[in-house]
């Protein structure tokens, strides 16, 4: 579960509706002055709407604000979430005590045709005093700079970013990571789904090491390729400037861009775990990819498999797996619902659709606790009552680049447990799982599938 978000005191605040603040009457929508007793970090949680924004319709996708703080430049805001009142928290970095204002205005350049129907009802500002235990996760939380071909474009939002705390041999060390609205590039819609069970682009961007006197031993980014950077950029306060150079989000500590974001960083910990269930934590991300992945129209109503197209969200069933902790060194995995039901027989839908690309496979480097999921297209109309059994398959990994080909033939793999089955609902949001399960279950490398029948009870032990 997430931990509590911040234990800091509120400030006060005065609100008050501006009229001919900078940067110009016409475009500011809102000021907060406010007051520090002491220099401190500063989250502010904005709750807005945008009658009119839909994010999955070309040309009224989002309102977008620009975010002043004492007259300078903070970042850009994407409303994603359209006409329902919804919170955004960003990171206003570190300030001195004294009085402070906060502007919330329409940005009038880069996105200057978005929609201008705002309403914010509500902001709250919280101080991150030095003494809070959450101080150093906060100030040390990257703030990205937009890739350049997204300027002016609704697209590959970075909509949250959150942290992990956990021991090294060395001491300790903050990983921190980023939930995009889609990419562009990379992995396609299809293979995506299949492989990761979500349309969302996950990617660790920063983390930072220390020894155990709390002195700093390493920083890295996530580069291009996926390699693995030592950190040399600039900083504002002490977060690190990152700029989102590739088409997959990988980033850069350089850039050209000027626009930039800063949400505010979660702690989750994901033990037990895959990364998405810090989507699920937060089901509005799976609405918001769905719906840009419609107006990208990377949806068809019968894709072929391999095509890049996908069959709409909402006809997806995502099985989060988890295995033995090396297990994927040496193998990959697949998945089947058998879907029974209106009085038709047993019908199995693999995850792969029959390509072998589409195999589930993980680097146990970048994900430790062998928790992975995916994700199957199920006839238009199934409900979780006809879902009544899961097959699961291991397969000989084969050599990567570069790789020599093992000795000895490695396995079984050993199924550890179902942590989740659950259907997307047509309005593009996760159902209630429907199952789970824990135990040991051998899975012989290219062998017979172990298969769980999904019974009444939706939740078992072997």
């Amino acid at each position: 579960m997430m931990r509590p978000w911040l234990r800091a005191a509120f400030l006060s605040v005065v609100s008050a509706v501006a009229a001919g603040a900078a940067p110009s009457a016409d475009t500011v929508i809102r000021d907060e002055a406010f007051k520090l007793e002491e220099g401190a970090e500063v989250i502010a949680s904005i709750t807005a709407s945008c009658d009119g924004c839909d994010w999955g319709r070309p040309g009224h996708e989002a309102a977008v604000l620009r975010l002043e703080v004492d007259g300078k430049y903070s970042q850009h805001l994407f409303l994603t979430r359209g006409a329902s009142a919804s919170e955004y928290k960003v990171m206003l970095g570190p300030l001195p005590a004294g009085k402070h204002s906060l502007t919330l205005a329409r940005d009038t350049g880069a996105w200057l045709k978005a929609p201008k129907s705002v309403e914010i009802s509500r902001v709250t500002l919280t101080a991150v005093p030095a003494a809070s235990p959450e101080r150093a996760a906060v100030e040390l939380a990257p703030i990205l700079y937009a890739r350049p071909n997204t300027v002016g474009r609704f697209t590959d939002v970075p909509l949250l970013m959150w942290y992990e705390i956990d021991r090294t041999e060395r001491g300790s060390r903050i990983r921190y990571s980023v939930i995009f609205s889609n990419e562009d590039g990379g992995t396609p819609a299809d293979r995506l789904l299949a492989t990761w069970g979500r349309l969302t682009d996950i990617e660790y961007v920063y983390g930072i090491e220390f020894d155990g006197a709390g002195r700093v031993i390493e920083e890295t980014f996530q580069g291009k390729d996926h390699e693995i950077v030592p950190f040399k950029g600039r900083r504002e306060g002490r977060h690190p400037l990152l700029y989102v150079v590739t088409d997959n989000n990988m980033v850069k500590d350089a850039g050209t861009t000027e626009q930039r974001f800063a949400p505010a960083p979660v702690a989750f910990d994901l033990t037990d775990a895959s990364r998405e269930k810090v989507m699920d934590e937060n089901p509005w991300t799976y609405a918001v990819t769905a719906q840009e992945a419609r107006r990208e129209r990377r949806v068809a109503a019968s894709p072929r498999p391999g095509s890049k197209r996908i069959f709409d969200p909402s006809r997806y069933a995502v099985v989060e797996l988890c295995t033995a902790s090396d297990d994927t060194t040496f193998a990959t995995f697949t998945f089947s619902l058998g879907v029974s039901g209106g009085g038709r027989a047993r019908r199995f839908f693999d995850s792969t659709y029959g390509v072998k690309e589409f195999r589930i496979s993980r680097s146990p480097d970048n994900f430790p606790n062998s928790c992975f999921r995916g994700s199957v297209a199920l006839p238009l109309g199934t409900t979780a009552a006809e879902i009544v059994s899961l097959q699961v398959r291991a397969h000989a990994r084969p050599p990567r680049k570069d790789e020599a080909p093992p000795q000895n033939p490695p396995g079984p793999a050993y199924l550890r447990r179902v942590n989740k089955v659950f259907l997307m609902s047509a309005s593009d949001l996760p159902e209630p799982s429907l199952f789970s399960w824990a135990g040991s279950a051998a899975l012989p490398l290219d062998g017979a599938p172990v298969t769980l029948e999904i019974g009444p009870k939706r939740t078992t032990q072997k």
